[in-house]
């Protein structure tokens, strides 16, 4: 397994949930600065991703114009709670690996956040979009599985319903029950499916009719720049 790859597993499983629970204890406007400490704890493990080698500007404008897309994913749908952002950090972890889009996945959920409202959920929103991301690196790396429409719809369904959604709901758990306890913890994984079951859909739909000629040009220019290249493998 790459260096950097244990790295962002080291990340989600030990950095960032020992920043979430530090964050807690932090008075006022205090998720400003968990939520910058989570972006910086990401950017690690991406750039050991380039292998001891400078990434070049071009490759961070990827980067960026795919934070960006997830953004307007979000912001830009009107419909509540059918939006795009995972969809588009999906692709970004499978063109780019986990490493990406566990870092896509991190920003986009917390500049999108400005358009409704920055707030001690953020740092959660940025866990779990950036996990999501991370998970499809890992899913579909070296052909692990197909990349095929009906394959990455389907994948992120369930992502979004068992994976995604669960660590979203996690922040109403930890922040707003003011004891935590099964019968709470049900309540509200039972509240959020129906967000979740929404954003699934909205995944399943962009990959089916979009998927793929998106990732094709991912692709192309993974292979144009030599971006994020694994030669090892996991």
């Amino acid at each position: 397994m790459k260096k950097s790859h244990i790295a962002t597993l080291l990340v989600f499983l030990l950095l960032i949930p020992a920043t979430l629970f530090l964050g807690t204890k932090l008075p006022g406007r205090g998720f400003y600065i968990t939520g910058t400490a989570i972006i910086i704890e990401l950017m690690i493990p991406f750039f050991m991703a380039f292998e001891g080698r400078r990434p070049q500007a071009r490759e961070l404008v990827v980067i960026a114009v795919m934070c960006a897309l997830a953004v307007a994913g979000r912001a830009a749908i009107p419909i509540p709670n059918f939006k795009a952002i995972f969809a588009i950090i999906m692709l970004t972890g499978i063109a780019f690996g986990p490493e990406a889009g566990f870092m896509v996945g991190a920003i986009s959920a917390f500049a999108s956040d400005f358009f409704y409202q920055l707030g001690p959920y953020t740092p959660w929103q940025m866990m779990a979009y950036g996990a999501g991301g991370m998970l499809s690196g890992f899913f579909f790396a070296k052909g692990r599985l197909p990349q095929k429409p009906l394959t990455m719809a389907v994948f992120g369904f369930f992502a979004v319903i068992l994976w995604v959604g669960p660590l979203l709901d996690c922040s109403h758990i930890f922040l707003m029950l003011s004891q935590v306890n099964w019968s709470g913890v049900l309540a509200t994984f039972i509240s959020g499916f129906y967000v979740n079951i929404t954003q699934a859909i909205c995944t399943v739909l962009v990959m089916l009719f979009l998927g793929r000629p998106l990732l094709e040009k991912l692709d192309r220019i993974k292979v144009k720049y030599g971006m994020m290249e694994d030669e090892n493998g996991l």
